[in-house]
């Protein structure tokens, strides 16, 4: 609580000390300073009391910017970037903040340190996610000592990567190569569908699941399109919010759409804005309960989306014609592909694409290309 005392000078003038105690998470801070003017104490107060709100900023206010801690500066990249964090990298960076290093100054923070705690998760994690948990945290390294004055030391971090990457403790993941077979899908489109009958207001799996394989889309990007997304005569597809390494929300990107996809998509209900209204961590957890269901073993949603694009190379596609439908930007992620030869279409004459769309005459495509 601030409070501002009038204070008269042996000249005749009144001086303005602001003074603001806060108690708080078992701390106790005082401050205070003096101004010539009343309104300039007041917006002092009002200013220093919004800054100590701030996660980390008693710590730093009582013993400056060398003895703050790690879980400090991670309070501060959390309540104070303006880009949106996702919601992996914010479990992550709060699970450091449980481990013991989080408590250690950020000037004292070396790369043992860091080697260390990437041990204790090994002891329990694969290494690439260890990797992924210190690339989090790379991120507050980053910036901590140009934003907030947090001492941190990047090169501690760098060489803690070189180091953990010589002893195997961090990694990259494996590529999956699992693809669904023709007797899978055909499994499960089935259970989906014999879900629907009796419950007919249930989402459309068996679409959604085609759509995937048919377009390369993951389950976020399918549920975020909308209808005014979807640009018939152009045969392709406004694709919100794509996955990117560097910047993933407003990363939007048009993407080929086959006419496969595109029927799928014309098929469905235009009673609201998406054109698959559902959550994406619902469809992801319908195809895990279904395979677990039918015993499907080791298929995943995301594994649509491989077996999407191993299908454009195996009918003869080009790595450049593939990505148009994907929406791969960097080529040398695709060489995981490189392997796939010309056999053919394996979906050619698919029960299911005429079970879930029926085909739409050209009259029709021009139609709904006016719309």
């Amino acid at each position: 609580m601030g409070t501002i005392i009038d204070r008269p000078r042996r000249d005749g003038t009144v001086a303005y000390m602001a003074q603001i105690a806060v108690q708080r998470e078992g701390r106790s801070h005082r401050e205070s300073k003096t101004f010539d003017r009343r309104p300039a104490a007041a917006a002092w107060v009002k200013k220093r009391e919004a800054e100590l709100s701030k996660p980390g900023a008693l710590a730093l206010a009582q013993h400056g910017k060398r003895l703050a801690t790690l879980g400090d500066a991670i309070d501060s990249y959390l309540a104070e970037s303006k880009k949106k964090i996702g919601r992996t990298k914010t479990q992550v960076l709060r699970a450091i903040k449980a481990d013991d290093i989080a408590d250690i100054a950020c000037a004292d923070i070396t790369s043992q340190d860091l080697v260390a705690y990437a041990g204790r998760l090994g002891a329990e994690r694969a290494p690439a996610t260890v990797a992924n948990y210190l690339s989090h945290l790379r991120a507050v390294f980053a910036i901590a000592q140009p934003a907030w004055g947090y001492p941190l030391d990047e090169k501690a971090m760098a060489d803690a990567f070189k180091v953990t990457k010589r002893l195997g403790v961090t990694g990259k993941s494996k590529a999956r190569d699992r693809r669904p077979t023709l007797d899978e899908l055909d499994r499960l489109l089935k259970h989906f569908e014999a879900g629907r009958r009796k419950r007919p207001r249930m989402m459309p799996m068996a679409a959604i699941v085609a759509f995937a394989l048919y377009s390369s889309r993951r389950e976020e990007e399918i549920t975020k399109i909308l209808w005014t997304d979807l640009d018939v005569a152009g045969r392709r597809v406004l694709v919100r919010d794509m996955k990117d390494p560097e910047a993933k929300d407003g990363n939007d990107v048009w993407c080929e759409l086959h006419e496969e996809a595109l029927r799928i998509a014309l098929a469905q209900p235009r009673n609201q804005a998406e054109i698959f209204p559902y959550n994406h961590r619902t469809v992801s957890a319908n195809m895990t309960r279904a395979c677990a269901i039918l015993n499907i073993v080791d298929l995943h949603f995301h594994d649509l989306r491989h077996e999407g694009v191993s299908r454009l190379l195996e009918m003869g596609r080009t790595i450049p014609q593939a990505a148009s439908v994907s929406g791969h930007r960097n080529w040398s992620s695709m060489k995981r592909y490189a392997h796939l030869r010309q056999t053919g279409d394996k979906y050619a004459g698919w029960v299911w694409l005429d079970r879930l769309a029926p085909e739409i005459s050209k009259p029709t495509h021009a139609a709904l290309a006016k719309t």
